[in-house]
This record gives structure tokens, C-alpha cells and sequence, in this order.
């Protein structure tokens, strides 16, 4: 029996997948399962990489129906979008849009439906790739202001020990120390001990920035 699959790809800042399955209902589509992967990048992780996404595309058989709120939701990246898209279909899968309501068909009736079809999958891909970008350019631009306003926030805490404390608590745990009597040796905060026994090159690193 042929089923309508809605795939919801949801990162951590945006809608989640149950309001992606709403927008799918409302659109009057009739879901009969729900594939999703959360906390995922589109830009950074081609469909087939992710565990819904394989999870997917194992499920689709020919006849079947795929339902995406976008083509975004597949991916960002023009190449991965296009191949699973062109896969799809040539498997049998129809694939559906809720917004805009964009069907792409797996069996077009005639060639002019496919060059239609083929040359929409191409625009498509090309336009959830160039928002992408134009978006982590947005975030590149933000964070780069931000940083010339506040070059302090972005140093992160300011260790509250200078490099010379951080030389003799590296010594002291060197030589077998505990932490407890390393801070009361030092005057450095036992959970600052803690985290240079942790990591010391980060803590180094972060007296680098701060200039300590």
C-alpha cells in the first residue's frame, strides 16, 4: 500500500516538527508517517548522512508520496538536493511541497512536464542554496560588527588568575597534587583548578586573548 511520508528537518532555531506536520494537515494533505531529523544542518550534511534522512530513503517505495514544508528541508546544498530530488522520482517517489503546493511529478505524461519539472528542481535547489548563503554572510556580517563594538564578549570569561598562578597550578598538578590544597597554595579557585587539570591549553589560550 502506498503511503505519504512527511520528511521534517528541523534545526535548533527554527520551527519544529510537529508545527511542520500541522502546516502539512492545514495544507490538506493526508500524512501517514512522519520522518525527522533534529538539531541538523542543512548546509553542512547531505540527506543521505543523516539518520532520518537514511531513514527515508529506505522507507520511499515506488508509488509513494514525499511531503516537505520546502526543498530547504532536504538541503541547502544545490548538488545533494538535485541528486536525491532526480533520485527520487527516477525510484518512483513523488515529491510535494506544502507551501506553494509543488508537485514534482516521478512519472510526467509528456517530455515538456519533465524539462518543466527538471528545470523547476534546478531553481529550486539553486535558491535554498543562495539563501543559505546569504544568510551565514548575514551572520558573518552581525558577528563581525559585534565583535568591533564588544571585542570584549567575544573573549569569553576573563580568567581570574593571571599566567603566572596558571604556571604554579601546572607544576603543582604536575607533581601529583590535589586540588583542593593546589588552590589553597595558589589562591586560584578550585573549580579553576579543576577546569586547567581538564584542558590546560584552553585555559592557556584564554589568558592569550585576554593578554594575562
Amino acid at each position: 500500500m502506498n503511503k505519504t511520508i512527511l520528511y521534517a528537518r528541523v534545526s535548533t532555531s527554527e520551527q519544529t516538527s510537529d508545527h511542520q506536520l500541522e502546516q502539512a494537515t492545514k495544507a490538506g494533505f493526508q500524512i501517514d508517517e512522519v520522518v525527522t531529523d533534529h538539531g541538523v544542518s542543512g548546509v553542512g550534511s547531505r540527506l543521505a548522512d543523516r539518520e532520518g534522512g537514511r531513514e527515508l530513503l529506505y522507507k520511499l517505495r515506488a508509488g509513494d508520496t514525499l511531503v516537505v514544508r520546502w526543498l530547504d528541508r532536504l538541503g541547502r546544498n544545490y548538488k545533494d538536493v538535485t541528486d536525491t530530488l532526480r533520485g527520487l522520482l527516477d525510484k518512483g517517489v513523488t515529491v510535494k511541497t506544502v507551501i506553494n503546493g509543488m508537485v514534482f511529478e516521478a512519472h510526467p505524461r509528456s517530455a515538456m512536464e519533465r524539462a518543466v519539472r527538471d528545470a523547476l528542481i534546478g531553481f529550486m535547489a539553486a535558491q535554498a542554496e543562495a539563501q543559505a548563503e546569504a544568510t551565514k554572510e548575514a551572520q558573518r556580517a552581525g558577528i563581525d560588527h559585534h565583535k568591533a563594538a564588544s571585542p570584549e564578549k567575544f573573549k569569553g570569561r576573563k580568567p581570574a588568575f593571571d599566567r603566572d598562578q596558571f604556571k604554579q597550578v601546572v607544576a603543582l598538578l604536575e607533581a601529583g597534587q590535589g586540588q583542593s590544597a593546589i588552590a589553597k597554595a595558589t589562591g586560584v579557585n578550585r573549580n579553576a583548578v579543576i577546569r586547567i587539570a581538564k584542558n590546560p591549553a584552553k585555559v592557556e589560550a584564554a589568558l592569550e586573548r585576554w593578554g594575562v
